[in-house]
């Protein structure tokens, strides 16, 4: 294990699978303690867990709806009071509801609207009270190249990721006379369970547009976290760091 971030607190929401579990243990790898938020994959939250636990490091899994401010309330007033502090927030929570915009319905609108974004809202807005105090914090938010480019069939998606981007610019210059930063970080086509699915046409669809061929492992998006966290990255904030293999350019 690495100290970098020893005696840090950092909180992941949807940390139980995919991209929040590698994030969940590369943070922990370096030494922090680790609280992450799952909703509905407990088994698979209690699997990262002992993943951390036999690497030697701290995650701790709460079922919360990232979505529900009251419930986020109650979650991170409960890390801060067991633990005195808060110093990294990772937002990546994120569902997708893909249609083309003439089929999608209000549910599918809203639901993405009130997981991807209302939630880093509420997440921020309660943890920022603990990093004020302690005029120190790291907040990374995790957005999507297509929030930069857009992409048909997803508009709500889209839309969400993008105001996402706009939610930690104006966070940035909020709260950066605290020594509080904000960026985001910006995947492209990721191996995890929600692209699983694609089938071997639209895989080649999408490693044509990518200029290092590949996509991305969750362990590389991770990488990127543990940066944004560290205090090698203390005088960047506002930014939008593209983990995408050259695919937006």
């Amino acid at each position: 294990m690495n100290t970098s971030l020893a005696e840090h607190v950092a909180i992941v929401t949807g940390g139980s699978r995919g991209i929040g579990a590698e994030i969940v243990k590369a943070l922990a790898a370096e030494g922090a303690k680790v609280v992450f938020t799952f909703n509905s994959s407990e088994a698979r939250a209690r699997e990262v867990e002992q993943a951390v636990s036999g690497a030697g490091g701290t995650a701790i899994g709460k079922k919360c709806d990232v979505s529900d401010g009251a419930a986020v309330e109650e979650f991170i007033a409960g890390v801060a009071e067991e633990h005195g502090r808060i110093d990294v927030l990772v937002n990546n929570a994120g569902i997708t509801r893909d249609k083309l915009l003439m089929r999608m319905t209000e549910e599918d609108w809203d639901d993405v609207m009130q997981t991807n974004l209302k939630a880093c809202f509420n997440t921020i807005r309660a943890s920022v009270k603990t990093m004020m105090r302690a005029r120190k914090g790291s907040i990374i938010n995790i957005t999507s190249v297509v929030g930069i480019t857009g992409n048909p069939g997803q508009a709500n998606y889209v839309s969400s990721k993008a105001g996402l981007i706009g939610l930690t610019k104006t966070v940035a210059k909020e709260f950066g006379s605290r020594n509080i930063t904000a960026n985001c970080i910006a995947p492209g086509y990721v191996e995890t369970d929600m692209t699983g699915d694609l089938n071997e046409k639209q895989r080649e669809a999408i490693l044509s547009q990518i200029p290092l061929g590949r996509t991305a492992t969750p362990e590389e998006i991770a990488g990127a976290v543990v940066f944004l966290a560290s205090e090698k990255s203390r005088y960047i904030t506002g930014q939008v760091l593209s983990v995408d293999g050259g695919m937006h350019m």
